[in-house]
């Protein structure tokens, strides 16, 4: 797919993986374009053109409109008219607004973990916490697998947590954010607080104490809040007011 911003410049690589029976071609795809956009190969403001799509997937056109309706629904993609599809640019106010929200309800799976979560679950949440440390720890940390190993502590948070809708509403919600976690986390400080912040949550956890377990998760997404709208200044000309009232 070639990249309208970068004349000249060669597009991602969203060729099929190797196709598996039990998933359905249209999840396949979803998968391939969702992760182009959460790596960066397909760029914020970056058009989205079906029939580059098509050559690049080899999908018909119908099922690449089902495609980007669905990233569209995530929040990853939107239309503009006489534009088409595009990949979504976050302002800093939508930005504070989910990290807002993100932060009630992680606050609210956290107190859920620690009433209803078993003691496997707990030592799940430890491991979990335990490959984020090594992973960041390296020096040269791979980002990648880092937000997959924080991926797998929020899997064993939620399922803990036995509330279907937190689980539903934050996955949608960490998709849209998701970029600005990739960016904030090539900060050397962030990555020290980050480890921090998340020891802090399995130790309230394990001392199954509730009240310490909500303030630990909502501490985490405010101060993740902060060094992704940090990621803005420079984009967005409100960042730096948006960034100065988060918190208050």
């Amino acid at each position: 797919m070639g990249d309208r911003g970068q004349p000249g410049g060669q597009g991602p690589d969203l060729s099929l993986p190797v196709r598996r029976v039990a998933a359905p071609l249209r999840e396949q795809v979803v998968e391939v374009l969702r992760e182009a956009i959460l790596d960066f190969r397909l760029k914020p403001g970056q058009r989205l053109i079906e029939r580059e799509l098509i050559e690049q997937t080899g999908v018909s056109r119908t099922t690449i409109r089902e495609v980007l309706r669905q990233l569209a629904a995530e929040g990853l993609v939107t239309t503009i008219p006489q534009k088409g599809a595009i990949v979504v640019v976050p302002t800093a106010r939508e930005a504070a607004d989910l990290y807002e929200v993100r932060a009630c309800l992680e606050g609210l799976a956290g107190r859920r973990f620690v009433e209803r979560a078993d003691g496997e679950q707990v030592a799940r949440l430890r491991a979990a916490f335990a490959e984020i440390e090594r992973l960041a720890r390296a020096p040269e940390p791979d980002i990648k697998a880092l937000l997959q190993a924080k991926d797998d502590f929020y899997d064993v948070l939620f399922e803990g947590a036995g509330n279907r809708a937190i689980r539903s509403t934050l996955g949608t919600l960490h998709a849209r954010v998701r970029m600005m976690r990739a960016t904030s986390l090539t900060q050397a400080e962030r990555m020290t607080s980050m480890t921090e912040e998340i020891r802090a949550i399995v130790e309230a956890a394990e001392a199954r104490d509730a009240d310490a377990m909500e303030r630990a998760c909502e501490h985490h997404v405010e101060q993740a809040a902060r060094h992704g709208l940090q990621g803005l200044v420079g984009v967005d000309p409100t960042a730096s007011e948006v960034l100065a009232a988060v918190g208050r």
